[in-house]
């Protein structure tokens, strides 16, 4: 195996240049650094992450806490997945790896981050049943990060769901739609995005004095297709006369035309459907579906940055961060004449 004490031979330099090099660390001229570098890539030189550690007393471990219990994607979530994937590429360029953690076996995600040695955990998308367990992750000192799970104690950067549910029913409402469904999703405690969007939707309706019927929304079992199916025909069958459907992701807007089209009704010409998300799919629907596409990347990056700065002792506020959705006019929402 290649030492540094091999590229000091090969380099003429000395062993702590060539460790300054490696880790970026130290006041070396970029010329000085990158001939090390090349020099080390030229030996087939692979840092030792064991000998590093022990150098260190530092794992540079990141925790990681994903689970998918509501929509049933797994690592193809629609926004999740984003979040993942452009949060390992941050922690990644600044020197960390990353390891999931679970408490699905007998450990909880407190006693697995001990053992692993973590010096921080993303909560990026987890399950409710779990709560208990992220709250005391809040209590215990470890930085802790969360993009989904609104946890005391530990800073959270969501979408500005409210603001999305607002821009929904402005924007229905500017179609000439009044008679509009409202297909929501569960809500607990520590995860309520679909509340969030509920409540900017009808502070839209409360402040341009438009009737709200409560009785125009019904909230799904859970995040998934089938969930959207069943919630809407209980919605429909109250309500066959509404125009529009707002649904608070896409996956129950994939159900609202599973259920429409078995019916044969013609979309937007008799109903008009409004997501959230911007699944992959949801540009190749038929008609293709108006929604909200989340930040993704713009949220991982950001809680890369500041989880990181945790790490090393830079404060981090404890407090909500909202991120501003962007909205997706497509074809499945149809501007119609004044109802009576």
């Amino acid at each position: 195996m290649i030492t540094i004490y091999d590229i000091a031979t090969a380099t003429g330099v000395s062993a702590p240049t060539v460790s300054k090099a490696l880790n970026g660390t130290g006041h070396l001229s970029d010329k000085t650094r990158e001939f090390i570098l090349k020099k080390a890539e030229e030996m087939g030189y692979e840092p030792n992450s064991a000998a590093r550690s022990l150098a260190t007393k530092r794992t540079y471990l990141i925790g990681v806490i994903y689970d998918d219990p509501g929509m049933q994607r797994g690592f193809s979530h629609p926004v999740f997945s984003v979040v993942l994937n452009k949060f390992k590429e941050n922690v990644e360029a600044a020197g960390y790896d990353i390891i999931f953690l679970s408490c699905h076996t007998k450990m909880s995600y407190r006693a697995h981050a001990s053992f692993r040695s973590v010096e921080g955990i993303a909560i990026i998308n987890a399950e409710s049943r779990f709560s208990e367990e992220l709250e005391d992750l809040g209590k215990v000192g470890i930085p802790c990060i969360s993009t989904n799970a609104v946890i005391p104690g530990i800073c959270t950067i969501i979408s500005d769901n409210k603001r999305a549910g607002y821009k929904a029913a402005e924007y229905l409402v500017s179609m000439g739609h009044k008679k509009i469904g409202f297909l929501g999703a569960p809500n607990d405690s520590f995860f309520y995005a679909s509340k969030e969007r509920q409540e900017g939707f009808y502070q839209y309706m409360r402040e341009h004095n438009i009737p709200i019927d409560k009785d125009f929304c019904e909230d799904c079992e859970d995040w998934n297709v089938k969930a959207g199916q069943k919630g809407f025909e209980k919605l429909y069958n109250r309500h066959p006369d509404m125009t529009a459907v707002f649904a608070v992701s896409d996956l129950l807007a994939m159900g609202v035309l599973n259920f429409v089209h078995e019916h044969k009704i013609k979309i937007p010409e008799e109903l008009s459907i409004m997501g959230f998300d911007d699944d992959y799919i949801s540009e190749y629907t038929n008609p293709r579906l108006t929604t909200f596409r989340q930040d993704s990347e713009g949220i991982a990056n950001l809680a890369a940055e500041l989880l990181l700065q945790h790490v090393v002792g830079v404060p981090v506020p404890n407090e909500l961060i909202h991120m501003p959705c962007e909205f997706m006019e497509r074809d499945s929402v149809k501007k119609i004449k004044d109802q009576l």
